[in-house]
């Protein structure tokens, strides 16, 4: 005799989405494992899969290519930033606000793993070309937020500009993070860069000034 299905034997779509969240994290660390001991080039799909404990077959059900896994581990970026804009104190300006925000969702990142991504990322001419391409949709998604939060249309281009300018940092302290001599955290690259943005915006030094005038 047939045994029917109840709804109540089926699983919940919290669980089924928890069961999915615990097989993608499989993947992903299996692959960044796989990349570190052996590179990119040298890992095969049959490999991350079976250390993930997956067929290679379920491995399309959550990434297109084992390039794939690399990129996912940035792709959320712009909208994390975005949402923690999003919460910013009211009396925060946009430089400020996406400064805390960016450095904010990159503290949650341990440092160890930040660059051994970056630099597996680098050692991918395919990964590194997607990568610098994602950048422009993380800049969209920044100025999407900001934009909701300074609605005024004068502020559209400046708007733009800061979510520009916040990516740029993010970039630059990733770069230099992956420096052999260079010591600092990405927290305190980040610091940095933002540091140097807000003086150059702040208008000539006192020196340039002095210089300037007449006599």
């Amino acid at each position: 005799m047939m045994t029917s299905i109840k709804d109540d034997d089926l699983p919940t779509p919290g669980l089924r989405e928890r069961k999915r969240q615990e097989t993608l994290r499989r993947i992903t660390d299996a692959g960044i494992c796989l990349f570190i001991d052996k590179g990119i080039d040298a890992t095969t799909l049959d490999e991350i899969a079976a250390m993930a404990g997956i067929s290679r077959r379920t491995f399309f059900h959550y990434f297109k290519s084992k390039d794939d896994i690399l990129l996912s581990l940035q792709s959320g970026m712009g909208e994390m930033i975005a949402e923690r804009v999003r919460q910013a104190d009211e009396t925060a300006s946009p430089i400020d606000a996406i400064r805390a925000s960016v450095i904010a969702v990159c503290a949650e990142v341990p440092a160890d793993d930040m660059v051994a991504i970056d630099r597996l990322m680098r050692s991918s001419p395919a990964v590194q070309a997607r990568k610098q391409a994602s950048y422009v949709a993380h800049e969209r998604t920044l100025f999407a937020a900001l934009r909701a939060r300074w609605p005024d249309p004068a502020r559209e281009m400046a708007l733009r500009l800061v979510a520009m300018l916040a990516i740029g940092a993010i970039r630059l302290a990733t770069e230099a993070m992956g420096q052999e001599d260079e010591r600092r955290s990405l927290i305190e690259l980040l610091n940095a860069a933002f540091a140097a943005l807000t003086y150059e915006l702040s208008g000539p030094r006192i020196d340039e000034r002095t210089s300037a005038l007449p006599g």
